[in-house]
């Protein structure tokens, strides 16, 4: 059996579809990387809402999904930019976000870490900035998670350089409770965070995100580097001070900075890990075991997927993640909040399917086939 694919130049071609999923089994906690995956929110597709409207959220989906990426024993970073901050989930619903998903993560023994930013304020001054994260940063304290320090938008409007950065994130470790994640996101993920840290110069940018890092290396557990490329990342894990990780937030280099090399590697804390996470645990197993070969034969043919739903404009990379999870069979329909499912081409939507189904990733072929069948002809493709 075949189906019918649209392609880039508007035809259509036959594509046929894997006949069983790759085998993966749960295991041992990991021992030799820390892993998280970012995850997804899962729409209400029976709310009367808008796009600009607040998210309306099933949450009893969002929670399971979550309970499938903890049961693989990967942990879980929640509210982060794969979970629609900014694109459709204000700080209200990802405030009630972070409260469940702790608690469930509690229920479950899941380990959680949870974004705090700024997303509550369009603009202000750096002490109104300050006072936003603050308000985050509680929330997601007395929740009991770990707290990942997101970058802020309204800080990159405000900051008139490198010490407004330096004051503000300098007043929040010192106060932070315990160690967090430092997230440093570039502006192919968010345009609004061009020129982060003070200049648009990514080296003198390094620096003042290393001056952060090295003023209060006993309040940083980690740093997340999502600046897709690996040669930068190499170079700034290996300045880091000891006791100080680096998780790669790099979505096309994953593979290789997680193996590392004689001086080191990368942790991580990875969006394309919501599709990839039984696949992806079981690569870490393999590491775990030191077989580096063995790690790099699972993962690394899952770059090409991974590149493909982070394609420029990589921000909509949320669209074909939430696609996947339709296809997998983790929720029932394909809706997102702030209707961001139109977010990408129908070729681009097939592709992502074509490349998933030949890596085995959806426990049901024949249900990922039917679902994938139901789209195409939504958008009036007949089979």
């Amino acid at each position: 059996m075949t189906i019918r694919l649209p392609d880039t130049q508007g035809g259509l071609r036959a594509y046929e579809p894997r006949a069983e999923p790759l085998a993966v089994t749960a295991g041992t906690p990991f021992t030799s990387r820390t892993v998280l995956s970012a995850a997804h929110v899962v729409a209400d597709p029976f709310a009367d809402t808008t796009p600009d409207g607040p998210a309306a959220v099933d949450w009893e989906a969002t929670l399971a999904f979550r309970r499938h990426l903890w049961s693989h024993g990967l942990g879980v970073a929640e509210a982060m930019d794969t979970a629609q901050r900014g694109m459709g989930l204000d700080w209200e619903g990802a405030a009630e976000l972070i409260r469940r998903s702790a608690a469930e993560a509690r229920a479950v023994g899941g380990r959680i870490a949870c974004g705090a930013g700024t997303d509550q304020l369009a603009a202000g001054t750096p002490a109104e900035v300050r006072a936003a994260y603050e308000e985050q940063l509680a929330v997601v304290e007395e929740s009991g998670a770990q707290a990942i320090l997101m970058a802020s938008r309204a800080l990159c409007a405000a900051a008139s350089g490198p010490d407004d950065y330096l004051e503000v994130y300098g007043h929040l470790l010192r106060q932070a409770a315990e160690p967090v994640v430092l997230h440093w996101l570039g502006p192919m993920f968010d345009p609004a965070l061009e020129g982060y840290w003070g200049t648009s110069d990514l080296d003198a940018a390094t620096e003042v995100f290393l001056e952060v890092v090295a003023a209060h290396p006993d309040k940083v557990d980690g740093v997340k580097v999502s600046l897709l490329d690996a040669g930068r990342e190499v170079a700034l894990r290996r300045r880091l001070p000891d006791g100080v990780r680096c998780y790669t937030g790099d979505d096309f280099h994953y593979p290789e900075l997680i193996a590392g090399d004689e001086r080191g590697f990368s942790h991580a804390l990875l969006g394309v890990f919501d599709p990839l996470g039984p696949l992806a645990a079981q690569a870490v197993r393999v590491l775990d075991t030191g077989d580096v070969t063995g790690f790099r034969a699972l993962l690394d043919p899952t770059v090409a997927l991974s590149r493909h739903l982070f394609r420029a404009p990589t921000r909509f990379y949320k669209t074909g993640v939430v696609l996947l999870a339709w296809l997998a069979g983790h929720q029932t329909h394909f809706t997102m909040v702030g209707g961001l499912q139109s977010a990408r081409s129908l070729p681009h939507l097939a592709r992502a399917y074509e490349l998933a189904d030949g890596l085995g990733l959806f426990p049901d072929p024949k249900l990922a086939e039917d679902r994938m069948k139901t789209l195409l002809s939504l958008h009036g493709v007949d089979q």
